[in-house]
């Protein structure tokens, strides 16, 4: 399996201006829920395109990936985000403020995070692709360490790793029907994104209009509306003035997956379909925008839609001052992108490298090809708390259902560590603990750890804490394992915030 040098710059490029496209075409009408009727640009736009989070943030990650390497995890984004993201609504700011605190990820996005369902990191999931051409099991690994940063557990990281995995898969699968399967295989069967996916797929096999389509996917899959000033007076008789708050990735994927289908090849009638159903417009427009131009290539995309905003690159997320090390064009961007998959091919592909100067070769790839391994399943394992990866171990906290601890009361925190070396050790464990904190069973004692390749379960361990009186909002903790015969010391942070007031979770 090999795709030829220019084949993948075409798709690449096509990605990102199919994505500036949609985002631009639909801004105008972000979060009014009505049905449109644009066909082309509504504004005046001088040759460059809007501004919008939905392309500024990944910038975000590619500059993180040239900085830090191609390995980098949640954590390291993590420090990114809270640095350089300027943008303080719903999840990006909850996200934010939980890192400011010590919350890394996933609490940084779980906890007191009621958007968590949204939108924000779907939008995300183009770069996690184009970095993993045909790789779409990494690609959603990625997705994954991105998504969990402002929305945790939550819809949102289901909608990202769907999209990621589909858009993978793009780079050698052009049959829209089969990377659906695909995109579904990484999700669980019956989360809210997977329903409403299917939902859409449905009702066009019925023969729907698109305009059926949408609604379907609104009676059976709708967030509360953003603007309810701008709801149609249509829709508030079809029973669609309310809905589920902050519940907005599983319509949205929807749309823009029911967008795709009504367009076929069809780049003005697909991206205006996708548009016209309403919602987040500029979210779901830029994304299906972007899987056409995976799927088609820039070629693909006419003209008349480039003309009016070139190939400029406007940000509006991210810190001035961060700026001068973005990409001036969707040139560059394509040539950064490059450069960054050549670099995961090389760190994570065993095999040939994907992208050679050599004749695509696809004579053994199917949509199976592509399938998850083991449904998926261990995309979504450890996501009650952060994961701490080691050369030979990984560490991993269960902070249970938030991450607050009372004065007097017992807090318990599940410790698992995969030993993920060829050797069984025995570990040293000591907690270091804030001044009048105890914990049981004890606060220092050894362990025999087994590698995991042996078919052996993590080791898993259960600590309960029990403060005399909690004095300060921000409690860390430190758990140093020390490993037999080796010199390094591998220290875990455990951080407990202050719960004595009660009412520290709003979304509770």
């Amino acid at each position: 399996m090999r795709l030829n040098h220019e084949e993948y710059r075409q798709k690449l490029l096509g990605c990102w201006l199919g994505k500036n496209i949609g985002g631009t075409l639909g801004a105008p009408m972000e979060w009014e829920r009505h049905l449109n009727d644009v066909s082309f640009y509504t504004q005046e736009l001088g040759g460059e395109p809007l501004p919008n989070d939905d392309l500024d943030l990944q910038l975000l990650w590619l500059v993180a990936l040239e900085e830090k390497g191609v390995d980098l995890d949640s954590h390291d984004m993590a420090e990114y985000w809270n640095l350089e993201v300027v943008a303080n609504p719903a999840e990006y700011g909850v996200s934010k403020a939980n890192l400011r605190v010590g919350l890394p990820p996933p609490l940084s996005g779980y906890f007191g995070n009621r958007d968590r369902d949204s939108c924000g990191c779907f939008i995300r999931s183009e770069l996690w692709a184009c970095i993993c051409p045909g790789m779409p099991e990494l690609a959603a690994r990625y997705a994954r360490q991105d998504g969990i940063i402002d929305h945790g557990n939550g819809e949102g990281i289901y909608g990202e790793i769907f999209f990621a995995a589909l858009e993978s898969a793009a780079f050698f699968i052009s049959d829209l029907r089969d990377l659906l399967k695909i995109g579904l295989s990484y999700i669980p069967e019956n989360c809210g994104v997977a329903n409403a996916v299917k939902t859409a797929i449905a009702s066009y096999d019925a023969g729907d209009t698109w305009q059926t389509g949408r609604d379907e996917i609104l009676r059976n899959h709708r967030g509360e509306a953003h603007q309810i000033q701008k709801i149609a007076l249509e829709d508030v008789e079809k029973g669609f003035a309310d809905g589920k708050p902050c519940y907005d990735v599983p319509s949205n994927a929807a749309i823009t997956v029911l967008g795709l289908l009504h367009g076929g090849e069809d780049f003005d009638r697909m991206i205006c379909t996708t548009v016209n159903c309403g919602e987040d417009t500029d979210c779901t427009g830029a994304t299906a925008g972007s899987i056409y131009g995976l799927i088609h290539g820039f070629d693909a995309i006419p003209e008349r839609w480039v003309e009016p905003i070139g190939h400029g690159i406007r940000t509006v997320c991210l810190h001035p001052d961060f700026k001068n090390k973005l990409p001036e064009n969707l040139e560059e961007l394509t040539d950064r992108t490059e450069a960054l998959a050549y670099q995961v091919d090389r760190t994570y592909n065993q095999n040939e490298a994907v992208v050679t100067d050599g004749a695509t070769e696809m004579s053994d790839v199917t949509a199976e090809t592509f399938l998850a391994p083991n449904e998926g399943g261990d995309l979504y394992e450890d996501l009650e708390g952060p994961v701490y990866e080691f050369d030979c171990f990984t560490v991993y906290l269960d902070y249970g259902n938030d991450p607050l601890v009372r004065s007097g009361e017992e807090k318990s925190i599940t410790v698992k560590i995969y030993n993920t070396h060829s050797l069984q050790t025995h570990l040293t464990l000591d907690w270091y603990l804030p001044h009048g904190w105890h914990v049981s069973p004890s606060d220092s004692g050894e362990v025999l750890s087994i590698p995991t390749i042996l078919g052996i379960k993590p080791l898993t361990l259960t600590f309960t804490f029990t403060p005399d009186h909690v004095r300060r909002t921000t409690n860390r903790c430190i758990l140093a394992i020390e490993v037999n015969s080796r010199p390094g010391v591998l220290l875990v942070p455990l951080t407990l915030l202050n719960g004595d007031f009660g009412a520290c979770n709003p979304i509770d």
